[in-house]
C-alpha cells in the first residue's frame, strides 16, 4: 500500500516525458503571487524547486518582482532587482537549452524567463527592447511546443504576441518592420490565450488578467473584463489589484459612479482590516479614489474628509498622492461652494 502511494505521489510530482515538471506545486507558488501574498510565495518555491526546475523558481521570483511593481508602479525601487532576477532566469534556462537542446520544458522555460522583462518594459516605454524580447518569447515556446504539444501554458506568451502585434498602433508595425518581426492574428491570439487559462495547469490566472485588458482595450467588451475582475477579486482578494481596477472600469467604461465608489469602500474596508497586501498604499488609493467618486455624487463634504486624512497623513507612496489629495480638497470646496 505504501509503496503504491509513493509511486502516484511521485507521479504526480514529476512528469517524465509530457507537460511541466511539478506543475501542481508551481501553479500554488502562481496563486500565491497572483494573491499578493509575497512572502508566501518565496516560502513554496523553496519548498518547489527542487523536484520543479531552478529555472522555474528564478522565474517565478521575477514574476513575484513584476507583481509588486504593478501594485505600486509609481514607484521604481524594485526595477533593478526584477532585471537581476530576470537575468538570473533568462541565464539557467539558457544554458539548460545549450545542455538539453531536445527538453521542451528549457525552451518553455526560456521564454518565461523574458516574461515579466517585457512587460516591465513596455511599462517603462522602453517598446525597441520589449519587441525584440517579445520575439524571442515567441520562437522559444514554439520550439518548446514543436518537442512537446501538450504544455498548454505555452499557448499564452504566443497568444499574447499574436493578438498585440495584431492590434498594435501606427507607430508599434513600423516597429515591427523595422525589426523583421513576424506580423499577429488578432483571433487566433485570444483563442491561445483562452486556451492557457482553460487547460494550462500554471498560468490559467494570469491569462485572466491579461485577457480581461485585451476585452477592455481592443475588444469593446468591458462587461466580460469586468465579470473576469469579479472573479479574479473573489479568487484573489488579498490583491488590491484587482479591487482597484473593478473601481476603475465602473467609472471608466460605465460612468457608474455609485458602484466605483462602492467598490473603493471595499477596498478601503479591506486595507483598514489589514486583509490587503501592503495596506498603507491601498488605504491611500481608496480614498484617493473614493473622494474623486463622491465630488461626481455630490457628497462633497464626505469628499473633504477623505482628502484631508491623505493630506495629514502626508504618505511616501504611492507617488505624488498628497498633491493628488489637495486637487481634490479644493476640487471638492469649490463644488461645495458653487
Amino acid at each position: 500500500m505504501s509503496c503504491t502511494v509513493t509511486v502516484v505521489a511521485a507521479l504526480m510530482i514529476t512528469v517524465s516525458a509530457n507537460g511541466l515538471t511539478a506543475a501542481a506545486p508551481l501553479a500554488a507558488v502562481y496563486d500565491a503571487i497572483l494573491g499578493a501574498r509575497f512572502d508566501d510565495a518565496g516560502a513554496l518555491m523553496r519548498e518547489t524547486c527542487p523536484p520543479a526546475p531552478t529555472a522555474a523558481c528564478q522565474t517565478l521570483a521575477a514574476v513575484s518582482l513584476w507583481w509588486q511593481i504593478q501594485i505600486n508602479p509609481e514607484s521604481r525601487l524594485l526595477d533593478q532587482h526584477l532585471n537581476d532576477a530576470t537575468a538570473a532566469a533568462i541565464s539557467t534556462a539558457s544554458a539548460w537549452t545549450r545542455r538539453e537542446p531536445g527538453n521542451a520544458e528549457a525552451w518553455f522555460y526560456l521564454a518565461a524567463g523574458y516574461g515579466p522583462l517585457v512587460q516591465w518594459r513596455a511599462l517603462r516605454g522602453e517598446r525597441l527592447a520589449a519587441a525584440r524580447d517579445g520575439k524571442k518569447i515567441k520562437d522559444a515556446l514554439e520550439r518548446a511546443l514543436r518537442l512537446d504539444s501538450t504544455i498548454d501554458d505555452a499557448y499564452f506568451g504566443i497568444g499574447l504576441y499574436h493578438y498585440y502585434a495584431a492590434v498594435a498602433p501606427a507607430y508599434a508595425k513600423v516597429l515591427r518592420w523595422l525589426l523583421w518581426l513576424p506580423g499577429g492574428d488578432r483571433a487566433a491570439g485570444l483563442q491561445e490565450m483562452e486556451r492557457a487559462r482553460d487547460r494550462g495547469t500554471v498560468l490559467a490566472g494570469e491569462a485572466d488578467y491579461q485577457l480581461q485588458l485585451a476585452y477592455l482595450w481592443y475588444e469593446r467588451q468591458p462587461r466580460r473584463a469586468l465579470d473576469m475582475l469579479t472573479d479574479l477579486d473573489r479568487r484573489y482578494s488579498t490583491n488590491p489589484l484587482f479591487l482597484q481596477r473593478i473601481a476603475e472600469v465602473h467609472d471608466e467604461y460605465f460612468h457608474d459612479r455609485a458602484a466605483s465608489a462602492a467598490a473603493y469602500r471595499e477596498l478601503l474596508a479591506r486595507a483598514r482590516a489589514g486583509t490587503v497586501h501592503a495596506p498603507p498604499i491601498a488605504e491611500v488609493r481608496a480614498r484617493l479614489g473614493l473622494a474623486a467618486q463622491l465630488i461626481a455624487l455630490g457628497l462633497h463634504d464626505e469628499a473633504i474628509e477623505h482628502a484631508r486624512i491623505v493630506i495629514d497623513s502626508n504618505p511616501s507612496a504611492p507617488i505624488g498622492a498628497r498633491a493628488r489629495a489637495q486637487a481634490l480638497l479644493q476640487a471638492a470646496r469649490g463644488r461645495k461652494n458653487f
